[in-house]
């Protein structure tokens, strides 16, 4: 099909669609973009979000108590040790 300059509109810039096809081309690969660099903060931020709570020496020592790395006496002496 062609207008009155001979131009073929059905396969022309963005086919048939004109700026609105630009426009949408541009929002599609920005969104693209856009959803690939969040994908990679929340792969990325998942792993390191349980550094970014500053933990204190009595956290760490508790979570050693839990595990049972150490036993109740040493976690005692452990304890006062950091508390004075």
């Amino acid at each position: 099909m062609r207008n009155w300059m001979g131009w073929d509109w059905m396969y022309g810039y963005g086919m048939g669609w004109g700026w609105f096809g630009f426009i949408l081309m541009i929002a599609f690969w920005v969104l693209a973009i856009a959803g690939i660099v969040y994908l990679v903060k929340v792969l990325a931020g998942g792993r390191s979000s349980t550094f970014s709570k500053e933990e204190t020496a009595i956290d760490i020592l508790k979570k050693r108590y839990a595990r049972g790395e150490i036993d109740a006496e040493e976690f005692s002496r452990r304890k006062k040790d950091l508390e004075s």
